[in-house]
């Protein structure tokens, strides 16, 4: 609803300010938090764990900055794709404030770790545990 500004001395609203719609949602382009970037300068996967290494950064950070290392100190370890969702930023954008952190030694990042990594019996492996995740489905049914 956009709500109208009164003129000052006088009872009736002028025209509706722009700024003031509160179904708009955010005012400023996600991508002006990355500086315009849309790469990230260390390369991050969406399931990649991001956790917070304790180091103050020495640059100053933006404020979607700040928010990103918060949710990164304030659990174990969160996924790039859990950041991008809490601050209601696109996956990219993300990425790219978290590469900052990153540089900048505040984060450390690792790379997703997926069952059955791969070994020879890796597919059996996923084998089981697909029938595993089918038979409970099939409990629940």
């Amino acid at each position: 609803m956009i709500r109208a500004r009164a003129v000052p001395g006088k009872g009736a609203p002028r025209e509706p300010a722009p700024w003031l719609d509160d179904s708009a949602g955010r005012v400023v382009r996600p991508y002006t938090a990355s500086g315009g970037r849309t790469r990230p300068a260390v390369a991050l996967d969406l399931l990649s764990s991001v956790t917070a290494t304790g180091a103050r950064p020495r640059a100053p950070l933006g404020a979607e900055h700040t928010a990103a290392l918060r949710l990164c100190a304030g659990a174990a370890a969160v996924t790039v794709a859990e950041v991008a969702g809490q601050l209601r930023l696109p996956a990219a954008v993300a990425k790219v404030l978290l590469s900052d952190l990153v540089e900048a030694g505040a984060v450390t990042a690792s790379a997703p770790r997926f069952p059955g990594g791969g070994g020879p019996d890796a597919a059996a492996d996923d084998q089981t545990l697909l029938q595993a995740v089918l038979d409970g489905l099939r409990r629940r049914l």
